[in-house]
């Protein structure tokens, strides 16, 4: 029930998902993808289908093609006329690039009997014929809600206690932080050079207060325990089996 709560909680700005989420395995399977027919309808700019996390397996093989898509994007900013622009592309470009690198590691480790990452279709737009504000702008409204998916795809599969390695555990904790600092920042670069005060498909994520729930997040502020916040912890999760 509890698990039940939760994922609703998490699912409910794109759609209902029922039943409970699959229990820990004490040795790593080799899965198929999950089905599609669970999967969720992108409601918003930079929100894709997004599949529940119910294995290890499920969470790489999602974020691998999830990770290049966002480096595709952010390689544009190199033509941004903004100096933080350009050092925030580079960020997502090292930090991202270096993250597959690990994720396609583990996949071969301990699934090379499943299959591997495909490129899915994109969720972020075209910005090559972009310039100036309007390449820095759609950008932002963008990979704010690209940086929130994998923040949920993280926080689903720490709190489901889906993680079976405890380097894959760590490694979620770690882009569901980091991701959400660069919200934060992205979140302040809108309001403070487009005066975008409203920010669609930005949920809240059970076990983060700190995040406003409902369609729209005007205030990036983090709460108590929220990651970034000096002095707080980070939230807390199930530990993962093994760990």
């Amino acid at each position: 029930m509890k698990t039940g709560i939760a994922a609703g909680a998490l699912l409910a700005a794109i759609t209902a998902v029922s039943g409970a989420t699959a229990a820990a395995m004490t040795s790593p399977p080799m899965p198929s993808p999950s089905p599609s027919p669970t999967g969720m309808q992108p409601t918003c700019p930079g929100m894709g289908r997004m599949h529940p996390i119910t294995s290890e397996y499920d969470y790489l093989s999602q974020m691998v093609p999830h990770h290049e898509d966002a480096i595709t994007a952010a390689r544009q900013l190199q033509r941004s006329e903004r100096p933080e622009m350009r050092r925030l592309g580079q960020s997502i470009v090292t930090t991202q690039t270096a993250e597959v690198g690990k994720m396609r590691g583990w996949l071969e480790r301990w699934y090379r009997q499943s299959p591997t990452p495909s490129p899915s279709a994109t969720t972020m737009p075209d910005l090559s014929a972009l310039s100036g504000d309007q390449l820095d702008k759609t950008f932002l409204q963008h990979m704010i809600p690209h940086h929130m998916m994998a923040i949920m795809m993280s926080q689903q599969l720490l709190m489901h206690g889906e993680a079976q390695h405890s380097e894959v555990a760590g490694f979620a904790r770690t882009v569901r932080n980091d991701q959400w600092a660069e919200v934060r920042t992205m979140r302040r670069y809108l309001v403070q050079w487009f005066g975008e005060q409203n920010m669609p498909c930005i949920s809240q994520v059970p076990g983060m207060p700190g995040m406003t729930p409902g369609p729209h997040m005007p205030d990036m502020t983090p709460g108590p325990q929220m990651p970034g916040t000096p002095g707080q912890s980070t939230p807390t999760e199930p530990s993962p089996t093994g760990t």
